[in-house]
């Protein structure tokens, strides 16, 4: 591995910085996308059981508050409601809604950043070929006066090492960091409808309680 690196010279080197990069955002993201920390499948009833006859206690909004992504979300409506009971239907929607923004810029951290990887490592891979092309070029001029012109072999294999190299590990890192972004992007748009539908489903919930058939 170290061999090719030296065949590939200095450009690919924020290549591999990119991949490193690119590797630690996928890790994290599997990590802080996963359903126990952005939306437990049974939170929501949790949520309305507690609440059935009245608004829990500080304790019970604040265990679920550090519950999970939704979880700040459902607890954005309990807090709104124990500081002004007469609270209206509309700005409890209001409530709701600004904690989901907040929770899908949350959950979107960071595919900014896998998206730039995926679209600039090709590019890094260009720089790279275009520079072993002129490592190329300049073999073929090296030998000025020389009467077959057939220019400095070594350069002209550094050239070529160069330029492939680089293109290669260019989309090494840019096909799997595209994949991965597209996969991660699906999964926030999930978690983001499931989030949506729970809320409207909780205040809902609350309206109810707070008037009562």
């Amino acid at each position: 591995m170290f061999t090719i690196i030296q065949a590939a010279g200095w450009p690919i080197w924020p290549l591999i910085a990119c991949s490193v990069l690119a590797v630690a955002l996928v890790m994290e993201r599997f990590a802080s996308l996963r359903d126990s920390n952005v939306a437990p499948p049974k939170l929501t009833d949790e949520a309305v059981t507690v609440s059935q006859t009245s608004l829990p206690s500080a304790d019970i909004v604040l265990q679920l508050e550090q519950n999970s992504v939704l979880g700040r979300v459902l607890a954005s409506g309990l807090r709104a409601l124990t500081l002004n009971p007469r609270l209206s239907e509309q700005d409890l929607r209001a409530t709701f809604e600004g904690a989901g923004r907040e929770a899908a810029h949350e959950l979107e951290r960071y595919l900014s950043a896998l998206a730039t990887i995926a679209s600039a490592a090709p590019l890094l891979g260009l720089l790279g070929t275009v520079i072993g092309m002129i490592e190329i070029f300049g073999s073929q001029g090296g030998t000025a006066g020389s009467v077959t012109g057939a220019g400095n072999p070594a350069q002209l294999a550094q050239g070529i090492a160069i330029a492939l190299y680089n293109t290669a590990f260019g989309l090494i890192v840019a096909i799997p960091a595209l994949i991965f972004w597209r996969y991660f992007r699906g999964r926030v748009d999930g978690h983001l409808l499931r989030m949506e539908l729970a809320a409207e489903r909780f205040s809902r919930h609350l309206n109810t309680l707070r008037h009562p058939s």
